[in-house]
């Protein structure tokens, strides 16, 4: 080969080499949720979208990529002076977005920088209108007092703040120490409150028990005596029942005796020796002392006579 024809080839090798590098530099792939800030002769001239993108090649550039997903940045320890005066260490964390590109690229050389120093001084005035006991139970309203104050200045810088969460509060080792018996102090009063609150409700329990107690034996001597005052009630009746059908008794088989001597036909003298059998008879008894009725000395007297009639039945029963 020729050196013309060297020539030739290196030149065209060159060439092939200069336009691959003009393709390469004017296409640029955007990754999704990617913003690519370009400029043309130092100024802004356009944002590139995710894919594929063509530029100008050696005239613009790519000023700077920026993610456009939530990103997180811990802003380091800061010690800070409680209302109380109390040193404390706080560390907090923010999330951020970028909600425009070129806000964020042209209002501030580094927002998160910018961020951070933002909240840090912010947190030394936020807590320090606080308590210690307000900073270590109120986390939540220092986060929200935070994001406040960094919205009114990132809205300018085109970038969101999402989310501000203090991670943790550190006092002092004596705080901490006295936190601890303060803490310990409190779990004892608790139990004892605990324990005092069981055995009261043991001994109302107890109580009512006993009561409840009372009452049924109370109940069921109650039903005892009404059961044995209706058994003598119902003894009673029935004895009461049982003399008055005796006496109805006598006094019908009485009754019928009479009727009976009277249907015989008994004649006074009959009688007056019944009378006087009934008179013999108590006189054979334990008494000493007899009351005799005057009709009863009229039977006396005719006890004669009596005596003579049963002689004479005697004799006719002898002599037939």
């Amino acid at each position: 080969m020729s050196v013309s024809g060297v020539t030739n080839l290196v030149i065209l090798i060159v060439v092939i080499l200069i336009v691959l590098l003009v393709v390469w530099r004017s296409l640029r792939i955007v990754g999704q949720q990617t913003i690519k800030i370009v400029e043309r002769f130092g100024r802004f001239h356009r944002a590139l979208g995710p894919g594929l993108n063509v530029i100008l090649p050696f005239v613009d550039r790519v000023k700077r990529t920026i993610d456009l997903r939530t990103q997180q940045v811990s802003v380091p320890k800061q010690e800070v002076i409680t209302k109380d005066n109390v040193n404390i260490n706080i560390e907090t964390v923010f999330f951020y977005t970028v909600i425009d590109a070129k806000m964020a690229t042209y209002n501030i050389q580094n927002f998160v920088q910018g961020i951070q120093n933002i909240t840090s001084s912010n947190i030394r005035q936020v807590v320090g209108r606080m308590e210690l006991d307000e900073t270590l139970s109120g986390r939540d309203r220092i986060s929200a007092e935070l994001r406040q104050s960094l919205d009114e200045v990132t809205e300018t810088w085109g970038v969101r703040i999402d989310r501000v969460e203090v991670i943790d509060i550190h006092p002092p080792i004596e705080i901490q120490a006295s936190m601890e018996k303060q803490m310990k102090a409190e779990r004892e009063k608790r139990a004892n409150i605990l324990q005092a609150e069981g055995e009261r409700q043991s001994a109302i329990l107890r109580a009512e028990g006993e009561k409840q107690a009372t009452i049924l034996r109370a109940e069921a001597e109650k039903e005892a005596n009404i059961r044995r005052a209706e058994g003598v009630k119902q003894a009673i009746v029935l004895e009461a029942t049982g003399r008055a059908d005796g006496i109805r008794l006598i006094a019908s088989g009485e009754r019928n005796r009479i009727e009976m001597l009277a249907a015989a036909g008994l004649d006074e003298k009959v009688l007056a020796f019944q009378s006087f059998e009934a008179l013999t008879n108590m006189a054979q008894g334990p008494a000493s002392t007899i009351f005799i009725p005057s009709d009863a000395v009229n039977v006396l007297a005719n006890v004669g006579a009596i005596g003579k009639v049963f002689q004479a039945s005697m004799q006719a029963g002898m002599n037939p």
